[in-house]
């Protein structure tokens, strides 16, 4: 990490770690993530009789190369989540992002739930883009300057982690497994990642800037 970056981080969790739960309310973290389908690499061990090692039952079928993949976007709040959203058809532009995520999500989000929406994302080069700069102004949607290169300080990166773990433990994985985990996920998980953001901005002060163990 070059000396820019650690100064940016250093900066914003200094800033950030005197917030109080209250002010983590407004926020809404976002971000993308891809999935494999038809994807196991789990070890699951079998003891076979002479025989049976072709047997349907000490047999799980997978796909070698992989099944595919799926992007996938989400936010989480103090206030609940937003659906998990399949980005489809290609790469997600400029204007897909306004159009499919923060028209059809994150406004609808948070009039729904009353939220004062403080937007979260990765700095991506679509979340930057003059369309979606002039739609945020637009809907008075504020965005939260991010520092570069920091998903350790992000608590949406750990709900990712949860998503997966749940899905590989099915033993068959449809394509709506995805869907049904997240909506699974208790906010109770959630607040407590988000509850986090005081001990993250401490452990970066703590390194000067550089990553941490989140």
């Amino acid at each position: 990490m070059i000396g820019r970056h650690r100064q940016e981080r250093l900066q914003w969790c200094q800033e950030h770690v005197v917030w109080a739960q209250a002010d983590w309310a407004s926020v809404l973290f976002t971000d993308e993530s891809r999935f494999c389908l038809n994807f196991h690499d789990g070890c699951n061990k079998v003891w076979r009789r002479p025989n049976e090692r072709y047997c349907n039952a000490t047999v799980v079928e997978h796909n070698r190369y992989g099944g595919g993949s799926v992007m996938v976007w989400a936010g989480i709040s103090l206030r609940g989540c937003t659906d998990l959203y399949v980005i489809q058809n290609g790469c997600l532009t400029s204007v897909r992002y306004r159009d499919e995520i923060l028209h059809a999500i994150v406004s609808r989000y948070a009039g729904a739930t009353g939220l004062v929406c403080i937007l979260t994302d990765d700095n991506a080069r679509p979340h930057r883009a003059t369309v979606v700069q002039q739609y945020l102004q637009a809907e008075t949607i504020d965005r939260m300057d991010w520092p570069a290169r920091s998903p350790d300080l992000s608590p949406i990166e750990h709900t990712w982690d949860l998503l997966q773990a749940a899905v590989s433990a099915r033993p068959v994985q449809p394509g709506t497994a995805l869907m049904e985990e997240w909506a699974g996920i208790p906010q109770r998980r959630l607040t407590s990642l988000i509850k986090s953001m005081r001990r993250r901005c401490q452990a970066a002060i703590r390194a000067r800037g550089r990553h941490t163990r989140y």
